[in-house]
């Protein structure tokens, strides 16, 4: 990987281990449905831009049932069970919930592509789930209190990710990565929409929650998407994805430095199995194979 790719992967991180800062910021005062519904639209808005800028066709007529299956996985549906657990989660902790996508990932293939489970992948599920273990443990308070709900949509958010990858995996389009960035988030901005109208808002916004609205739309969505799909054209997918180690990083580095979140040691122990299970899950840590004499 030359020095712009690790540039663009290291900025990758920061934005999207940023996102779960701007969450806390604006979920308790958009709550839920609005603030979602403000960032996928405005994400759209930019990535439609962008569009005309990189001259990229969106094909909707054609990919329409697949933007809107990525849309609700990928986007709508995790996106509103984030916000809901930032009203009372912490950013740090929720970065690294995040991270166990590619350990539910190994689940549900196995499941539904019948991937076989390795010793690799075993020990590293075991490892991922001590993490999560040690993190709800000492991440909530005691049983009946508002954490724990909170803390269950944040662990159903990364098995809706992984559940959309399987899916991509096992149903292949010819949609372009843009496209598929693109189209969902309208139809993510479809699914959401509605729900603004049911929920409203908590509180009245101050200009430092638009600013984080905007900036959650805009760089953690938008110019997310464009350059992870830059990092995939450059490196290949499996060198861009090493992005899912770096973003727990600064999701509590972001934490700390203005939300004033303490890392306890649950959370450098927990997100350190954490990420020791994703190595393995993902085959970029390997055990020696056995010899048979």
């Amino acid at each position: 990987m030359d020095t712009a790719s690790l540039f663009r992967l290291f900025l990758l991180a920061a934005l999207w281990g940023g996102s779960f800062l701007f969450l806390r910021i604006g979920a308790p005062v958009f709550g839920p449905a609005a603030l979602i519904a403000f960032r996928v639209l405005i994400a759209a808005v930019f990535l439609w831009l962008a569009s005309l800028w990189l001259k990229k066709k969106l094909e909707f007529g054609r990919h329409w049932r697949h933007y809107l299956i990525v849309g609700l996985l990928n986007s709508a549906f995790p996106f509103l069970l984030f916000a809901y657990a930032a009203q009372s989660l912490s950013a740090s902790l929720l970065s690294i919930i995040n991270a166990t996508s590619a350990l539910w990932g190994a689940v549900i293939a196995a499941l539904w592509l019948r991937t076989p489970i390795t010793r690799s992948i075993a020990l590293g599920l075991l490892c991922g789930l001590a993490g999560v273990v040690l993190l709800v443990g000492y991440g909530v308070s005691l049983p009946g209190g508002e954490d724990w709900p909170a803390m269950v949509s944040g662990l159903i958010a990364p098995v809706s990710y992984s559940v959309v990858s399987t899916y991509t995996k096992a149903y292949p389009t010819e949609a372009t990565p843009f496209g598929n960035a693109h189209g969902s988030m309208w139809m993510a901005s479809l699914l959401v929409l509605p729900l603004v109208f049911f929920v409203p808002l908590r509180l009245t916004p101050l200009p430092c929650d638009w600013a984080a609205v905007t900036a959650l739309g805009v760089l953690c969505t938008g110019a997310a998407y464009l350059l992870y799909f830059r990092l995939i054209q450059d490196v290949g997918p499996t060198q861009a994805l090493s992005v899912t180690f770096l973003v727990p990083v600064f999701g509590v580095l972001w934490g700390a430095l203005f939300l004033n979140e303490a890392i306890g040691w649950n959370k450098v122990t927990g997100g350190l199995l954490v990420l020791a299970g994703i190595a393995l899950t993902t085959g970029l840590v390997k055990l020696p194979m056995r010899v048979r004499t």
